[in-house]
């Protein structure tokens, strides 16, 4: 994922997602290598449940990858690694992103609509 590949909409998801110091610091692990859920929760000090939570959002955001692998005992092990992105934030691609958002008054009906 390239920043100019993203739309408005898609750019402004991956800054939300990368806002949260836990999100960043799963990034941070993650970049050593894939994991699975429990060591990468151990390795951060963190519960299963509240990583879970974070990886389904950065994965979401196109952030992370999972696959799942088979252990030699047969368990089967899902394991998280960092998607490839490349982001670079600059007043003209910001530009360009903010081209292809919704005007405010078109959302703001999208939203009525959805109540």
């Amino acid at each position: 994922m390239e920043t100019t590949d993203l739309t408005g909409e898609d750019l402004v998801k991956v800054l939300a997602t990368l806002a949260s110091p836990h999100r960043v610091r799963v990034l941070a692990a993650l970049s050593a290598g894939p994991t699975y859920v429990s060591q990468l929760a151990r390795d951060l000090g963190i519960s299963r449940a509240l990583l879970q939570v974070h990886l389904k959002r950065l994965e979401a955001a196109g952030l992370v990858a999972a696959r799942i692998e088979v252990s030699d005992d047969g368990k089967a092990m899902k394991f998280y690694e960092v998607a490839p992105f490349d982001l670079h934030l600059t007043p003209r691609t910001l530009t360009a992103a903010a081209r292809t958002l919704p005007d405010i008054a078109e959302r703001g009906e999208a939203a009525q609509k959805e109540l």
